[in-house]
């Protein structure tokens, strides 16, 4: 091994230590400790007690119920553990860890998620190691410490989906693991699919052995979620609309979900990063910002999904697509800083980019730094401190545009940032387009 590559590892040991080491004490000495995490427990909690886990009433019975006899089960906010927001497909991977007592269950969460995201992002330093350790091992280091609040302390799922996302996709680019790559991704899927749709959409549109993956996680994650939602529309045949009922009550104006300037979340380190959240400052409808922010999303989009169909298949090229694509999955639906960390994806093109020298090199590490620190918990922490008493007038373009500068940064950095990997995936993928020979042989 290299000395750069050995530096470049101990980097990486050193952010995945720290990691843990943070998110433990913080977990541990939380109000609020794993809080998103006891919201899809007792959910499934509620499923195993036969009552409807889409219903408040019957969620907050079963929770009142238990944490008296729980140690661990005080807190959490009322409003995110009795409104479930999660599909019924979440279910089947949920419903073993609610089967077991809440200390356990809890422990298990702990231990999945860290080594999952440890994995997860020492396959992406394996890659970039390649081409450049140190850089890789320097930017892992720093995302994995800045990302212990959101996925060790509260517990979200975003942990375990972003991580198993990671995974599978260095399976299929690699033609390695493949079947614990489909389960990997078919689980993303279930959980979280804003997430890893599009991700899986870049093997669906790759074509070859790439789509053969994507239509075989399809089918895994049709075997895993249709029996969850035929056990769900058992106990709740309700469930869509009580669904639906409780999307629009945590996204009405105000709510924790509102991506507008009045969102109970829009001054905290767990702020709304989609397009809309931007657009909103500008006018604060519905109506408006998503219909423009969709948009927006949908020029990059389908440049995107059109040079994919039509280049040929390399493992750069496809690093250079996910690295596209992650940024703008971020904006383009509601997203939170947690699920921000999929942008450890972006790592390999990256140091591909920076190991070829010259200015693309130096863009490269300037915007994928730059969205990782806007991502972080902790620059998040310290950005929303800076701005406590910040009231720019809503009323006038300067004011909205200095609202947007401090408080809403992070969803035009992430625009930049796939923007950037855009250009460079098309312009590079347009040298590979292949002929109609070629095609015909694929």
């Amino acid at each position: 091994m290299t000395r750069a590559r050995l530096d470049g590892l101990y980097l990486f040991l050193l952010g995945s230590l720290l990691f843990i080491l943070v998110g433990l004490v913080v977990e541990h000495l939380g109000s609020d400790s794993m809080g998103d995490f006891k919201g899809v427990y007792y959910d499934a909690r509620c499923m195993l007690q036969h009552r409807d886990p889409y219903n408040e009433a019957e969620l907050l019975r079963v929770f009142e119920a238990e944490r008296g006899g729980a140690p661990g089960t005080q807190g959490g906010s009322p409003l995110a553990l009795s409104l479930n927001v999660y599909l019924p497909t979440t279910f089947v991977f949920i419903v073993p860890f609610a089967m077991l007592p809440w200390g356990a269950a809890h422990l298990l969460w702990l231990i999945l998620t860290a080594g999952s995201f440890i994995l997860a992002a020492f396959l992406m330093w394996d890659v970039g190691a390649s081409k450049a350790p140190v850089l890789s091992g320097a930017l892992l280091a720093f995302l994995a410490v800045t990302s212990s609040l959101h996925l060790l302390s509260t517990g979200n799922a975003a942990g375990i989906v972003v991580s198993f996302c990671a995974i599978a996709t260095w399976c299929f680019l690699k033609e390695r693991f493949v079947p614990a790559g489909i389960l990997c991704l078919a689980v993303s899927l279930a959980i979280k699919p804003h997430d890893a749709g599009l991700i899986w959409l870049y093997f669906l549109l790759a074509g070859g052995i790439r789509r053969k993956r994507a239509l075989q996680t399809l089918v895994v994650a049709a075997a895993l979620g249709i029996p969850a939602m035929l056990w769900v529309s058992q106990i709740a045949p309700n469930w869509i609309q009580e669904l639906h009922a409780n999307l629009a009550t945590i996204s009405a104006h105000g709510s924790m979900n509102d991506p507008g300037p009045t969102g109970t979340g829009s001054r905290t380190p767990g702020m709304v990063i989609d397009l809309a959240s931007v657009l909103s400052v500008f006018r604060d409808d519905p109506r408006f910002y998503y219909p423009v922010a969709y948009l927006v999303c949908a020029i990059p989009l389908l440049a995107w999904s059109a040079r994919t169909l039509r280049s040929r298949f390399s493992e750069a090229t496809g690093w250079l697509a996910l690295a596209a694509i992650v940024p703008l999955t971020l904006i383009v639906t509601y997203h939170r800083p947690q699920d921000a960390k999929l942008l450890l994806l972006t790592i390999p093109a990256c140091a591909m980019l920076w190991a070829e020298g010259g200015l693309t090199g130096w863009l490269a590490l300037l915007t994928t730094a730059t969205g990782i620190a806007a991502t972080g918990d902790i620059p998040l922490s310290v950005l929303v401190t800076l701005t406590k008493g910040l009231h720019p007038s809503m009323t006038s373009l300067p004011g909205q545009l200095l609202f947007i500068l401090f408080l809403r940064p992070v969803p035009l950095i992430l625009l930049i940032m796939g923007i950037f990997y855009l250009w460079i995936y098309v312009r590079r993928s347009s040298n590979h387009i292949p002929g109609p020979a070629a095609i015909a042989h694929s």
